[in-house]
């Protein structure tokens, strides 16, 4: 493989892309791919889920770590790898180091979820906590090698990393020779970039769709005005596509191959998570999820057979269970309501009675009596409740109101 910098790169090929999967024989999984009866309603067209959410270490980072790790030179090998991330690259390079025998140091910041951390350490990685954010750890990575010579990994921005990627597009073309549409989530867009060299190399003619999440969507305004372009405090509950700016290297490759880029809302990404986990019992984070919540936005704008790379399914399970209750509030299937009532014997079971009748499950009520805003014979009701769509919300609503009860917006 080749051992250009980000900076000067000879361009990515099919034969690079071809020469990764050589390498990554016996190391990365051929993840299924899975039919959605579901979506493929909604679409209109065939519509198959590529599981990278079952690949090792749970995400496609393995395969573009391990062919950039496995393509150095022995001399490199000897100084040790180091890379930063807050989850899926950190275990990636952690198991492709270990496989090779190379020594590797991840920088992780401090707030990154426990099981990650366990995780990266127990494929056989140093781990090291630092910064807050994302950046600080970048930034305590790059002083690191420049400090020890150990080889810094990114995790997008280099060829043989995107060569990696894209041996999910050869597997794509081989699993759905009719493929029509493929759709990939991107942050920096290694990913993205690499599925477009195999594809577009052998099949021009399939549509390629990426995705980003709307408050941190760095490649509209980039591709918009030519270049890589960073912006300002990306915000997403997708950390696995939450990058500020494209890589140099993807960018040149999405800008000339891939077709279009879509961006989704927090509510699509919920739902879409929600309905991976319902429908097809496949758990997937929710960058991994947001191809999905591409087709859900949009159903009908994607000609099929369409094929949506579930890229990653290392979810957090205290966030798994804060996006479930947002993807169940989307779809109007969990509702909160506030509201006053007369603080007297009997008041809260009355207006337990009220739910009871429409139908509403109580999964949770909070109340309170003590409270400044509140007159002397007033108690305000925090209610949790299980329904079964907007309709069954609206409803619910209705009847509050017409029991006489106020409800607080």
């Amino acid at each position: 493989m080749n051992h250009s910098t980000a900076h000067s790169p000879r361009p990515v090929t099919l034969d690079d892309v071809r020469g990764a999967q050589k390498m990554l024989s016996g190391v990365a999984r051929v993840t299924a791919m899975e039919g959605s009866r579901h979506l493929s309603q909604m679409v209109g067209a065939s519509v198959q889920l590529k599981c990278e959410n079952l690949q090792r270490t749970g995400s496609f980072k393995l395969r573009g770590a391990y062919v950039r790790i496995a393509g150095l030179l022995p001399e490199e090998r000897a100084a040790g790898v180091v890379a930063a991330s807050a989850g899926n690259h950190a275990q990636g390079v952690a198991l492709a180091s270990s496989l090779l025998g190379v020594h590797a140091t991840v920088f992780m910041p401090k707030g990154a979820p426990l099981p990650k951390i366990s995780a990266t350490r127990e494929y056989g990685a140093e781990v090291r906590l630092h910064g807050q954010v994302v950046d600080e750890t970048l930034a305590a990575a790059q002083e690191y090698a420049e400090r020890t010579g150990a080889v810094f990994i990114h995790p997008f921005d280099h060829p043989d990393v995107i060569a990696g990627q894209g041996t999910v597009g050869l597997e794509i073309l081989e699993q759905c020779p009719e493929v029509g549409t493929i759709v990939v989530g991107m942050g920096g867009g290694g990913l993205a970039a690499g599925i477009a060299v195999a594809v577009k190399a052998l099949r021009p003619q399939v549509r390629i769709v990426g995705v980003q999440a709307e408050g941190s969507a760095a490649y509209p305004p980039s591709l918009a005005a030519g270049r890589p372009v960073a912006i300002q405090h990306p915000a997403t509950m997708a950390d696995g596509i939450k990058v500020g700016r494209p890589g140099d290297v993807p960018f040149r490759i999405v800008a000339e191959s891939v077709d279009e880029v879509r961006t989704v809302t927090e509510d699509q990404l919920s739902a879409a998570l929600l309905l991976c986990l319902e429908r097809a019992k496949l758990v997937v984070e929710p960058a991994g999820a947001s191809p999905v919540a591409a087709l859900l936005g949009e159903p009908h704008a994607f000609a099929g057979p369409v094929v949506a790379v579930l890229s990653g399914g290392n979810v957090d399970p205290v966030l798994l269970q804060r996006v479930l209750r947002h993807g169940m509030a989307a779809q109007g299937r969990y509702l909160a309501v506030r509201l006053r009532l007369t603080d007297r014997p009997g008041a809260l079971a009355t207006l337990l009675g009220v739910l009871s009748v429409v139908d509403a499950n109580v999964l949770d009520v909070s109340h309170v009596r003590t409270d400044p805003r509140l007159g002397l014979t007033e108690a305000e009701v925090e209610l949790h409740l299980e329904t079964m769509g907007p309709a069954h919300c609206v409803e619910v609503g209705q009847a509050l109101r017409e029991s006489g009860y106020t409800v607080i917006d």
